[in-house]
């Protein structure tokens, strides 16, 4: 599987959450603890939005793994955002090359994932001729997570990411179980507009992978006053995070089951995920 992080707020550079952190993602690219895997080695990605544009999002990836790779590491201590998507892969089966790396974008919307599909070889076919023929050229490479970003395009991504996603959802289950396939689908998904990111927790099976989101500032200043980085980042800055970047008590909540959430203006929103059919 993989391990990723969305982070909002005000605006930083990149090593201020990808590297410091105790239990960074970088961190976990050697030494994941909550993850199927302990290490996540397949290839990473970065995206960002630049402060001066309302535009596409910039995109970083490459094959090899997070942890010794030095254009990463240049590049974090000079790229500033108020929203990133760090991505660390650890392969399910398809290949290790440049176009199956997350995020991956699509006009001004960023979508990174961690899980399967399970048996994707076998419903491949079947759930990329559910992709809008408009959007079907745009798909470069051999992912079951990009798929799903496509199909969640077709199904209006633009207009209602959660009902989108609940249908990407409903979409795939109805073809896996056509197939034979029990529990199709396992996902955490992190998917933004470069204004609010929404994240996701699900799996047919009910025993999801692991998802968390940070504290509210105000409240983590109260319980923590000598924390000194906790002064650097306003009370809006939120972190959605596979697993907690460190032990700092109180810092981070796990998402529940069957469940997703919205992040506007530091305000953080959890609802109930029910997959819709199609």
């Amino acid at each position: 599987m993989c391990r990723w992080l969305a982070y909002s707020g005000t605006p930083l550079l990149l090593d201020t959450i990808l590297y410091r952190p105790a239990h960074s993602l970088i961190d976990q690219s050697l030494h994941s603890k909550l993850g199927v895997e302990t290490t996540n080695g397949d290839g990473f990605g970065v995206g960002w939005y630049a402060q001066e544009s309302i535009g596409t999002p910039a995109l970083f990836t490459d094959v090899g793994p997070a942890w010794n790779n030095r254009n990463l590491r240049e590049l974090a201590d000079h790229v500033r955002s108020p929203l990133f998507f760090a991505h660390i892969r650890a392969t399910t089966g398809t290949a290790v090359q440049q176009t199956n790396c997350h995020p991956f974008r699509h006009g001004r919307w960023m979508w990174m994932h961690n899980g399967a599909i399970a048996d994707f070889h076998l419903l491949r076919r079947e759930l990329t001729l559910l992709v809008s023929p408009e959007l079907y050229a745009d798909i470069e490479g051999t992912t079951d997570s990009e798929v799903m970003f496509y199909l969640a395009l077709t199904f209006g991504l633009d207009r209602n990411p959660p009902e989108a996603v609940a249908r990407m959802v409903g979409a795939v289950e109805r073809v896996g179980r056509a197939h034979g396939v029990e529990f199709p689908l396992q996902m955490t998904i992190g998917v933004t507009d470069g204004e609010r990111v929404w994240a996701f927790r699900y799996s047919s099976q009910g025993r999801s992978r692991s998802l968390f989101y940070s504290t509210r500032v105000d409240t983590l200043r109260k319980l923590h006053p000598d924390a000194a980085f906790l002064e650097e980042v306003s009370d809006d800055t939120r972190l959605v995070v596979s697993e907690p970047l460190g032990d700092l008590p109180g810092a981070w909540n796990e998402v529940p089951e069957s469940t997703y959430g919205v992040i506007q203006d530091g305000v953080e929103e959890l609802h109930p995920f029910v997959p819709e059919p199609v």
